[in-house]
């Protein structure tokens, strides 16, 4: 399973939530969410700054990611954005893979 990690922000209201239900309710919540999709909350932290958490899961694919970001975001109550997480031994394999990027503004030959 990939492992992304997960940035989230509360709007005033959301944070009005948040002091309610408690910090360790809320990280049940999205344990039990992860789980049922068949995933698993691996880190999960409350933060001061740019974010109010951070969150690193282990999920099944892409389209499981992106149904949660869905479903949080299209709440009104938090904005989270999704980074996948690279593992190192997946980088090693970049040597194997031959890139042919063309700079832009290069002009692309057509083939004869």
């Amino acid at each position: 399973m990939a492992k992304y990690l997960i940035r989230a922000t509360y709007t005033a209201e959301g944070i009005r939530g948040l002091i309610r239900s408690g910090g360790t309710n809320r990280k049940q919540a999205i344990e039990k969410m992860v789980s049922d999709l068949g995933g698993k909350l691996e880190t999960y932290y409350y933060a001061f700054g740019d974010h109010d958490v951070y969150a690193i899961c282990s999920l099944p694919n892409v389209a499981t990611a992106a149904a949660i970001a869905l479903a949080i975001n299209s709440s009104g109550l938090v904005t989270i954005t999704t980074t996948v997480l690279v593992e190192p031994k997946e980088i090693d394999k970049v040597k194997e893979i031959s890139v042919k990027y063309i700079l832009p503004g290069s002009e692309i030959k057509a083939k004869k």
